[in-house]
């Protein structure tokens, strides 16, 4: 392959699908596990990591009555703070958008200078945040719900939280990354998450996926999606959600013990030939900086801190390759840690490295996402995506657990307004048109 160490080699396509929202709940023995569900009996802790299963798309109404029109446009609070009646408007707001106003007249909806003040919050705050952000100082009573894919299905998102609770003082979200792209509604998804982020920012925890990046957006939606809902003002929104995607943190660290992150695990930085000192009397004496390419190790949490996250596509070579990493590697059945040839970045782990990166930094769970069900069909050995989780890896010291939170994926809305029904398809065949690059 040749390309610049900051350029993302065209990946094979992301292989991702329908699914459940799931998550852990350590009452629940058939869905995903808790911070305390591990090969101990003994919970880690009295906090429990949770979300809901469900296997329907919340993309209709369930009466079938018109919901009434909300006061548009959406204005930015006066004292510049966000409060709970001004985030529950936003997502009023725009679930009524999502049915009644074209694509094209989204910005009547939230003008440019609210979207703008709305992203420039949140980046302010999200690029503030450690790689690795540490979630602790948890109650008894605190529940953590980890969202995996949501890929702009807006709806099963809002249904999320009907079914699992908002937002609150003991109630924590951490999401996994893939905010964007493929589903209609990227652009108030990623919206509506950053506003729960800037009205709870200690209780709200948004993770970068591998398609909150330039190449990904150009290639699965997003930025047409952008572009078709601002208009002549489109590029400019763009942009500020790329420099918003480039503060969003890498992994997590829930109570302790629990790992999160989108793609999973990294390895270590590669080591940098030092030039010895020249003798004089050498003038012309020969430096091998042949580097060994051919060994692997895992990565280290300290090294994890240090890596330079802000890049909009993660680079596949050079020395800065933990970022694509966490963002691109898949675990698989077979041990040892090799590249991930079928996607041309990040790496394939199996279960002793699972078991050593547990062991090592004394974790019980590693929760991760970007695989769904087509991805599974696939991949020999590890589970399929029905049920919007898999554990794919058992050992002794815990368990690592993938996470697909995109019902029936991808869905569309129908919409009752014909008139706004075609619109919608003429969006939605702009949007697909690439997906099967």
């Amino acid at each position: 392959m040749s390309s610049s160490p900051n350029s993302l080699p065209p990946p094979a396509p992301d292989p991702e699908s329908s699914s459940a929202i799931a998550a852990a709940d350590n009452n629940a023995p058939d869905t995903a596990t808790t911070a305390g569900d591990s090969p101990p009996e003994e919970p880690i802790c009295s906090t429990t990591t949770t979300a809901t299963t469900t296997s329907s798309s919340s993309s209709s109404p369930s009466d079938g009555a018109e919901d009434p029109q909300p006061d548009i446009p959406i204005s930015w609070p006066p004292d510049g703070q966000l409060s709970s009646e001004w985030v529950h408007r936003l997502i009023a707001t725009f679930d009524w958008s999502s049915r009644n106003v074209a694509p094209s007249q989204f910005y009547s909806v939230l003008p440019v200078p609210v979207f703008d003040a709305l992203v420039l919050a949140a980046s302010k705050l999200l690029h503030k945040e450690p790689n690795c952000v540490s979630i602790g100082g948890l109650s008894p009573d605190s529940t953590v719900v980890v969202v995996g894919d949501v890929h702009g299905q807006l709806h099963d998102v809002l249904l999320l939280f009907r079914e699992a609770g908002f937002p609150s003082e003991n109630r924590y979200f951490v999401f996994n990354g893939d905010y964007v792209d493929r589903g209609a509604w990227g652009l108030e998804t990623f919206l509506v998450l950053l506003a729960w982020k800037v009205f709870m920012p200690h209780r709200v925890f948004l993770l970068r996926g591998n398609h909150e990046s330039k190449y990904c957006t150009s290639v699965y939606g997003f930025e047409k999606e952008v572009l078709a809902k601002y208009g002549d003002k489109g590029k400019h929104a763009y942009r500020k959600c790329l420099g918003c995607f480039e503060g969003l943190p890498l992994a997590s660290i829930i109570a302790g013990h629990v790992y999160t992150a989108h793609g999973g695990l990294f390895r270590g930085n590669p080591a940098i030939p030092t030039l010895p000192k020249r003798s004089k009397r050498k003038k012309n004496r020969k430096v091998n900086l042949q580097q060994e390419t051919n060994t692997l190790a895992l990565g280290s949490l300290d090294e994890l801190a240090k890596a330079r996250r802000s890049v909009l596509d993660p680079p596949w070579e050079g020395q800065n390759l933990i970022p694509g990493d966490v963002l691109w590697s898949d675990p698989t059945m077979k041990p040892g840690l090799s590249p991930n040839k079928e996607r041309g970045i990040g790496l394939l782990w199996g279960p002793d490295c699972t078991e050593s990166f547990l062991k090592r930094f004394q974790l019980k769970l590693i929760i991760r996402s970007h695989e769904g069900p087509d991805a599974r069909e696939k991949r020999p050995g590890l589970g399929n995506m029905d049920e919007g989780y898999t554990i794919d890896h058992v050992t002794e010291s815990g368990k690592l657990i993938t996470l697909f939170s995109a019902p029936d994926y991808p869905q569309f809305q129908v919409i009752l307004n014909p008139c706004v029904f075609c619109c919608w398809m003429k969006l939605m065949h702009t949007l697909t048109c690439k997906r099967n690059v």
